[in-house]
């Protein structure tokens, strides 16, 4: 807020809870939950939540069903604005906005029939837009096999490009207002969210139970549960479960280049041979301080940036400090 006012500090994520099997209506109770863990340390420090919240942005999944991933945003974004104001007394419009980036989940990928990949990638970007994301990232094609080759990244580039420049998604803001169905899918995913939080009230601390993994441990259980009803046919999967029949294409692969890694570790050895290392000494030794004495490290930050000090450098201040984050065991 003071040091970096323009910055968005913090992209709250649920889209990795999503691939980790949950169904959207724990994502979005799950990641509202971490933005207002942010917010509480925020308040507690003497700030209003109005402060800080408008830099606040969402990474969040889409893949499956479209109207439901387009109703769960819709319910997302009124529920956020609803929360802020009765929880923190928010009152800023600019500050109530849900800002995101909604993209497309890895896991709604097939190794089989690759091709059939291509296609729900742009569904997932349609999703996204009439979703009304600030802005999104596509899978590509290949993601069930590897890290993005260049074609299949320029694929998913000339999916957006396709649906911008010549489908016409950009004509109008909210092209599904008003829709009976969509309305009524919205209200109804509304009361989902509502009843997950008046379950979650009546339970201990939301955030010490995050810290002793008694809320991640039923992201396994939801995985194998929806993996399970994938093969019973359940839930139908085309080239997976359903419509099998065709031949797979060869996928070309990501390969590994050694020469990257290498150049990547002598550009690190000529700055570190370059910078003035005095400079970043200190201010790395004012970093340590000002977290051993618990204040405010962001100005402390900036000044060791702007010495040049690397990331790692900086993180390990902080392990030195207060030691390294162990996950609780969930079995």
């Amino acid at each position: 807020m003071k040091e970096l006012p323009r910055c968005n500090p913090v992209s709250v994520c649920g889209y990795h809870i999503r691939e980790s099997g949950c169904t959207p209506v724990q994502e979005i109770s799950y990641a509202f939950e971490i933005a207002f863990a942010y917010i509480d340390e925020v308040v507690k420090r003497g700030y209003k939540a109005e402060e800080c919240v408008g830099g606040f942005t969402f990474n969040l999944n889409i893949f499956g069903n479209l109207w439901e991933t387009v109703a769960k945003f819709r319910a997302a974004r009124k529920l956020w604005a609803k929360l802020l104001r009765e929880r923190y007394g928010v009152q800023d419009k600019k500050a109530l906005f849900l800002r995101g980036i909604f993209g497309g989940g890895g896991s709604g990928m097939t190794k089989q029939q690759p091709e059939n990949n291509i296609m729900r990638g742009a569904y997932y970007a349609l999703a996204a837009a009439l979703s009304g994301a600030q802005t999104t990232a596509l899978c590509s094609f290949d993601e069930a096999y590897t890290i993005p080759t260049e074609r299949a990244a320029l694929l998913s580039l000339r999916t957006f490009q396709i649906l911008m420049d010549e489908i016409g998604l950009r004509d109008t803001v909210d092209p599904l207002a008003g829709s009976y169905f969509i309305e009524t899918l919205t209200k109804e995913m509304e009361g989902r969210f509502s009843k997950k939080w008046k379950r979650w009230k009546k339970s201990a601390e939301w955030s010490r139970r995050w810290r002793q993994g008694m809320c991640r441990e039923r992201w396994p259980v939801k995985r194998t549960e929806y993996e399970k009803r994938l093969q019973e046919g359940k839930v139908i999967k085309v080239g997976v479960n359903k419509y099998t029949e065709g031949v797979d294409m060869e996928v070309e692969l990501h390969e590994h280049n050694e020469s990257w890694a290498q150049e990547q570790i002598a550009r690190l050895k000529e700055l570190k041979r370059t910078r003035d290392n005095k400079a970043v000494k200190d201010t790395l030794k004012s970093l340590e301080k000002a977290a051993s004495e618990k204040k405010n490290v962001m100005p402390y930050l900036v000044a060791c940036c702007k010495a040049y000090a690397t990331v790692g450098e900086m993180a390990n201040v902080f392990r030195q400090v207060f030691g390294e984050h162990k996950e609780p065991s969930i079995f």
